[in-house]
């Protein structure tokens, strides 16, 4: 098949190949071990959503995962210790080292293991960026490695991949909330996202003309920059190289788990390196590399229909996979935009009987904002999955449902899975004998208020979210 090289393969991209590959196994890497960290507590035999009692009623054709066949914290902590060793494995190179089959079978053990803890992990893997890292790491599986050069089919999928992930997520935006198309969301978005950095707070107190240009750049970069995706080099590099400078830009303006990261990855796959890599040379294509390629690519091709559909829909949806292997799926974020920051802030106590002089005792997170003098940190690509669920369940007390009242009752038991994704543990002897939860409002200081008192934050209390609840997990009561 030495004719048939030439063009199925892609001269030019064997180091954004190169960087691409190791990139992607690292975000893999992020995500194991961000389960062999937080699945047990959240979703294992005693977490707060167990994965057990869904794969019991949910069958395996609804949602593919390894843990329908056994489901316990021995079985999903090993799946995620082999993912993380795995992953490190690609990372150091293992991948290239070994023959092509051998490089996408391991490959395809990423995509398999990382989609059992996604198709069992209810909310806490209901993310955008779950299926994204899903659907580039199925692509992965056709890109070759070391000892064959770049698919061209392969390449153009990740484009089409990154073109939806952009085009999607401005889209979604402009057909959204109104301040996209004003120019004005910026004056909220840093200070009311999910998971503020530590610059977010400067970003916030930037000029209201840098925030409407910050918008109005954002709308070039994600309605018009990614066609040039499409276009020969050098346009094609150029949109790259700008999508790139854009996801930099919202990795210091905040944290979003491994979004921005994975699609600067992706954008590797539009980048042109033959001016410093030069042109290695390749034997022939495999033939069954090759079919295994092509089949690949039509299957990607029929599976668009419903993405690309939805693209063009005035009703179109967000982050929806359109079937079980989480493969051409839809994308975006931020269709609307919160004007203010609420926040829930979990207190114990240890005291048997409650008064109006009972102390209570705050419970730190280890993301979201609590002390209103603690410096947000940087997360990103790491995901804390309480503290995002937490920013939903403050929005609207529909998405507590299932998990947040486990999640007192962990706490009133010092669970120690639970605790482990808590910053901080007020009670470190003994488990408190009452837990509530308050509703605060956030916003950042002011330049002033900032110098005058060292606080990050001012909050105002807003109402009680949920009474006092015992050991018992009956609601507490009050005495006057």
């Amino acid at each position: 098949m030495e004719w048939f090289t030439p063009w199925f393969s892609a001269s030019g991209y064997e180091l954004s190949r190169l960087v691409l590959q190791r990139a992607l196994a690292t975000v893999y890497l992020v995500a194991f071990f961000s389960a062999a960290m937080q699945f047990r507590a959240l979703l294992g035999e005693h977490g707060l959503l167990p994965a057990a009692a869904f794969v019991r009623r949910v069958p395996f054709k609804a949602a593919p995962s390894l843990f329908h066949w056994r489901c316990d914290d021995r079985v999903t902590g090993a799946c995620a210790w082999a993912g993380v060793a795995l992953a490190a494995a690609v990372v150091a190179g293992a991948a290239d080292a070994v023959p092509l089959w051998a490089s996408m079978v391991m490959w395809a053990l990423l995509w398999v293991l990382y989609l059992s803890f996604v198709n069992v992990g209810q909310i806490f893997y209901g993310f955008g960026w779950e299926s994204l890292l899903l659907e580039a790491g199925f692509l992965a599986i056709f890109l070759g490695n070391a000892r064959t050069a770049p698919p061209v089919l392969t390449l153009w999928l990740m484009r089409w991949l990154l073109f939806r992930v952009e085009f999607g997520a401005g889209l979604i935006k402009w057909r959204g909330d109104q301040c996209w198309r004003d120019l004005t969301c910026l004056y909220y978005h840093h200070e009311t996202q999910p998971m503020p950095g530590p610059l977010s707070w400067h970003f916030h107190h930037l000029s209201r003309r840098l925030h409407r240009i910050e918008t109005g750049a954002n709308h070039v970069a994600q309605l018009i920059v990614p066609f040039g995706l499409f276009f020969p080099q050098p346009i094609a590099g150029i949109a790259a190289g700008l999508i790139i400078l854009t996801q930099l830009w919202l990795v210091l303006s905040g944290n979003f788990s491994w979004l921005n990261w994975l699609t600067i990855v992706l954008a590797f796959a539009a980048v042109d390196t033959s001016a410093i890599s030069g042109a290695p040379s390749y034997g022939a294509v495999p033939p069954w590399f090759a079919v295994v390629v092509c089949v690949a690519a039509l299957l990607i091709v029929v599976l668009s229909y419903w993405p690309a559909r939805n693209l063009v829909s005035r009703t179109q949806q967000m982050n929806r996979s359109f079937n079980a292997l989480h493969l051409v799926n839809t994308y975006g974020a931020f269709g609307s935009v919160t004007r203010v920051r609420q926040e829930i802030v979990l207190e114990g106590t240890d005291d048997e009987r409650l008064t109006a002089d009972t102390a209570w005792r705050e419970y730190e997170f280890k993301g979201k904002p609590g002390d209103v003098r603690r410096l947000p940190r940087q997360f990103a690509p790491y995901h804390l999955r309480l503290d995002w669920q937490m920013w939903f369940a403050a929005l609207s007390p529909a998405y507590t449902r299932g998990w947040f009242e486990p999640l007192v009752e962990r706490l009133l038991v010092n669970d120690r899975p639970t605790l482990r994704l808590l910053r901080t543990n007020p009670f470190p002897e003994q488990p408190p004998t009452h837990v509530r939860a308050l509703l605060y409002r956030y916003r950042f200081t002011t330049r002033e208020e900032r110098r005058e008192t060292g606080a990050w934050w001012h909050r105002t209390f807003v109402r009680e979210f949920l009474p006092p609840v015992h050991v018992s997990g009956e609601r507490g009561n009050r005495t006057p």
